[in-house]
């Protein structure tokens, strides 16, 4: 599995100001878009959106990893196992385990990884 385009907006969202976390990010045809909300040493926070048809290949971070859907229907792969996740619904991607992500449809989620507290 792997992505054809995966386009990065790097501006930054207001602090202290409310946003509608749907709108935040677009989709664009043919592609995967990626745009960070957070990023900070102990952990990232991004919003990505999935053109229908894309995927993202399988990875594995050292991280846990929530992945809450924001728009549509995702389809998650964690060490195998399809999850099918609807609007408003999440999950955690343990560490060090083996993902990936499809879009049969359309959607857009929020990545949080968290960084620190591993040293335990």
């Amino acid at each position: 599995m792997q992505h054809k385009n995966t386009p990065i907006d790097n501006s930054d969202l207001t602090k202290a100001e409310s946003h509608i976390i749907v709108e935040i990010i677009q989709y664009i045809p043919n592609a995967v878009l990626s745009r960070t909300i957070i990023k900070k040493t102990t952990g990232n926070i991004t919003a990505l959106s999935f053109d229908a048809g894309e995927e993202l290949s399988e990875r594995t971070s050292p991280f846990d990893n929530y992945i809450q859907i924001i728009d549509g229907t995702a389809e998650i792969f964690i060490n195998e196992t399809k999850h099918l996740l609807k609007l408003g619904e999440g999950i955690i991607i343990p560490a060090h385990s083996t993902h990936s992500f499809n879009a049969s449809v359309q959607f857009k989620m929020i990545s949080t990884t968290i960084k620190s507290g591993y040293e335990n």
